[in-house]
């Protein structure tokens, strides 16, 4: 749980990572360190507006309750990253906990430097001070390619070496993910472009409205494929996309995608971030506020990150995607509702399976004309998120969401619900991040009418042990 809770705001999440107050965005390195899991975020500590980014910090070791550290990064005056810490990742160097992360300066237009910032006691498991190197690893994009765009550092390792991901777009429109060899986290080579927006299968899954990859992740899938994932900018941030496909092997790997598309169908999910463990592979995504900007000033806060997931992709590159286990131990004792017909309360934070086995419409919020539905549909294939009646600000309106999947005799969507921020887990293959502001005289209740099986389960504090 987050030491942000209880918070005075019915919209504020209790149970997902946030600061207690002001700006947060991107998640940050994910990272396991001597039995816990480590987490940083892009995080101005004076204002809930993006400025003056440095790098929050919190760690777990269950994934439920997060404790809040010092900041890990502040930026420099007069350094490479004097108006921001943007970012990265974290990896283990050596046995020293290294931040791999994006410096920008006060005359940066888009063009960041690659910086890095050891752990100054990696006995400590709380990782509680970090020492920026004083000069960039990476100075900026490579010449010749005309890049406009270039941030956000991943490293990974393949076929015995260490590589990078960094997220790019040129002058022309393309967007793109450059490759570096960085096996010396400390003398990077430019390896060429891994992956760019001319790729016929990543045209496809994406468009052609992006001019830059924002935020490059890679995973490997219990399969043995590879899914990229990135998210997508056309000026502005916009939406994210996975794409599944093999690394080739050699001195210089390319990607080379056969299927992709939405990461996520919801409107308020951006930049994740990826920590590849033995066995999953974990995900965080930031969810943005999608209020007016005077309703964020007068909460004092604004942005959450998501729940984590476990994700994967299936035989034929297709997602696959599901709350991490470790979520259930968030649950109360026992259920609030285990089966359709009957309206009950919702409390402010729950975790709800619905499995339809014909037409069945879930009511999650009510007022006297209107209501927020969820309708499953398991012979179509197809669930429809109607929030209407609660408009959104920001990009992509408020228009009913539809998610289709491989029809079946049942259909299941699991619904975490923290605050305003809502998660759909439609049937282990695609996901629905949306935030759902509470107005006065609003009812949140549960009514489930079909044919169908319900658990619903309030998430509360966990008890310690």
């Amino acid at each position: 749980m987050s030491p942000a809770a209880p918070a005075p705001d019915p919209d504020a999440p209790r149970f997902r990572v946030r600061p207690p107050a002001h700006w947060i965005n991107d998640p940050n390195g994910p990272f396991r360190w001597r039995g816990r899991h480590h987490l940083f975020y892009q995080y101005n500590p004076a204002a809930p507006v993006h400025a003056d980014i440095h790098w929050g910090h919190v760690s777990s070791s269950d994934l439920v309750r997060w404790e809040h550290h010092p900041i890990a990064l502040t930026p420099t005056p007069g350094g490479p990253d004097e108006a921001g810490c943007w970012s990265g990742c974290v990896v283990d160097d050596g046995g020293v906990p290294t931040a791999v992360y994006t410096g920008v300066d006060h005359a940066h237009t888009g063009l960041g430097t690659i910086c890095l910032a050891r752990a100054a006691d990696p006995a400590d498991d709380r990782l509680l001070t970090w020492r920026p190197l004083p000069v960039p690893v990476v100075p900026g994009p490579p010449p010749g390619l005309d890049v406009v765009m270039f941030r956000d550092p991943f490293v990974f390792r393949h076929a015995g070496r260490r590589w990078a991901l960094v997220g790019a777009g040129h002058a022309d429109g393309t967007p793109s993910v450059l490759l570096y060899d960085c096996d010396e986290l400390t003398d990077w080579r430019f390896a060429g472009v891994l992956l760019d927006g001319h790729d016929p299968v990543a045209a496809g899954a994406f468009g052609d409205k992006a001019v830059g990859w924002e935020c490059p992740q890679l995973f490997e899938t219990s399969g043995g494929d590879h899914v990229l994932v990135v998210s997508l900018w056309d000026g502005n941030p916009r939406t994210t996309g996975c794409l599944t496909g093999r690394l080739t092997p050699g001195a210089q790997p390319r990607f080379v995608p056969r299927t992709g598309g939405r990461l996520d169908h919801g409107r308020d999910f951006y930049a994740p971030a990826v920590l590849q463990e033995p066995g999953r592979a974990l995900m965080w995504g930031w969810s943005w506020e999608a209020r007016d900007e005077a309703a964020v000033l007068a909460a004092g806060w604004a942005g959450t990150l998501t729940a984590p997931r476990v994700v994967d992709a299936g035989p034929d590159g297709t997602l696959r995607v599901a709350p991490a286990p470790e979520l259930e131990l968030l649950r109360a004792d026992a259920p609030f509702a285990t089966g359709p017909g009957r309206a009950v309360p919702l409390p402010p934070a729950y975790d709800l399976t619905v499995t339809a086995y014909g037409a069945t419409t879930v009511t999650l919020l009510r007022s006297a004309d209107r209501a927020l539905t969820l309708r499953l549909d398991p012979d179509a294939g197809t669930v429809v998120l109607d929030r209407s009646g609660w408009p959104r600000e920001g990009v992509g309106g408020s228009a009913p969401v539809t998610v289709e999947v491989p029809p079946g005799p049942g259909l299941s969507v699991r619904v975490l619900a923290d605050g305003s921020l809502l998660e759909l887990f439609v049937a282990d293959r695609a996901t629905v991040t949306e935030r759902v502001y509470h107005r006065p005289g609003d009812v949140a209740e549960l009514l489930v009418e079909g044919d169908a099986g319900v658990s619903a389960w309030e998430q509360v504090p966990p008890r310690r042990g």
